[in-house]
């Protein structure tokens, strides 16, 4: 992996300094967001998270590299290019061999940077166990990679919760499973993306960038395997109506499904049809946690390098 990593130079002096870095996904830009809100949010959250004193790294691949860190041109490409792949890791090998470009998922974008030893990563919502999977295990499963990545990389992960299509319960327990540490922040409850409370609780809460930097640095001490995932529910003003998302989520399952949507489309195909029903509110609240989550990672990577 080294050997195919490119870095800004702006990453790259960073972390030979020691200072602290925050690694941005890219599949947000190219699938979760239509432009130019794609281009424009993608420049704000950099910006968030200079403002709090680290170094932006959005990650992608472009020209057969993993790029750490990308260029205004780089971002507005990611914005606007319709062959923009969606790249987990099953995917990241053929992306690289001919030299597509490629939107990193949690998994890949995580992978790439515990590579390049940056600690804090920062997403809007991880995937997991699709709902279904485990009621009629008949079907074929839908488990998202992101899960076996953070049960085995040691980046910590600032998210709003697992998104809310997914089987929150087996979600949960498979992070349990592969050992993660779930911590919630400034909450008890764990969040699902646009609703601050699944009914489910966390591991532990931490109040603060330095408590849960505490806890992250202790993980980090014991040498094992897997990392932190830290939930930031959204503000109360900008969440929607949990009963209100269901009924929207349970609508589009089943349209989802009588159009044959599967595998990668799913989420892009979400997202598109939860706009369209709330009128883009689901839209702003998605602007609204990916900002919120950027501020608070930016605040952990610097708490970690003040300890």
């Amino acid at each position: 992996m080294q050997n195919l990593l490119a870095f800004a130079p702006e990453v790259k002096a960073a972390l030979e300094a020691g200072r602290p870095v925050v690694a941005l996904e890219s599949t947000i830009i190219s699938h979760g967001m239509p432009y130019p809100e794609n281009l424009t949010m993608a420049r704000e959250v950099e910006a968030i998270v200079r403002a709090e004193g680290a170094v932006p790294a959005t990650i992608a691949v472009i020209d057969g590299r993993c790029k750490v860190g990308l260029t205004d041109a780089e971002l507005e490409l990611l914005a606007t290019s319709p062959e923009a792949i969606k790249v987990s890791l099953r995917d990241l090998p053929i992306v690289l061999a001919q030299r597509q470009v490629g939107a990193t998922t949690v998994a890949s974008t995580a992978t790439i940077a515990e590579a390049a030893g940056i600690e804090v990563f920062v997403t809007g919502g991880i995937g997991g166990v699709h709902r279904g999977t485990v009621a009629n295990p008949s079907q074929v499963w839908d488990i998202s990679a992101d899960l076996t990545v953070l049960g085995r990389s040691k980046v910590t992960v600032v998210c709003a919760g697992a998104k809310s299509v997914l089987d929150i319960p087996a979600t949960l327990e498979v992070l349990e499973t592969l050992g993660v540490t779930v911590l919630g922040y400034q909450t008890d409850r764990f969040p699902g993306f646009y609703t601050r409370d699944t009914g489910h609780g966390v591991d532990a809460r931490v109040d603060s960038p330095a408590a849960a930097a505490a806890v992250i640095a202790a993980r980090l001490q014991t040498g094992l395997p897997g990392g932190v995932l830290l939930v930031n529910p959204l503000s109360e003003a900008d969440a929607l109506d949990p009963a209100e998302i269901e009924r929207h989520i349970n609508e589009a399952l089943g349209a989802m499904g009588a159009a044959g949507v599967s595998g990668k489309q799913v989420t892009p195909y979400l997202l598109a049809r939860m706009k369209q029903v709330t009128e883009g509110r689901s839209l702003a609240a998605n602007l609204a946690l990916i900002k919120q989550n950027a501020r608070l990672g930016a605040q952990v990577a610097v708490a970690l390098k003040n300890r």
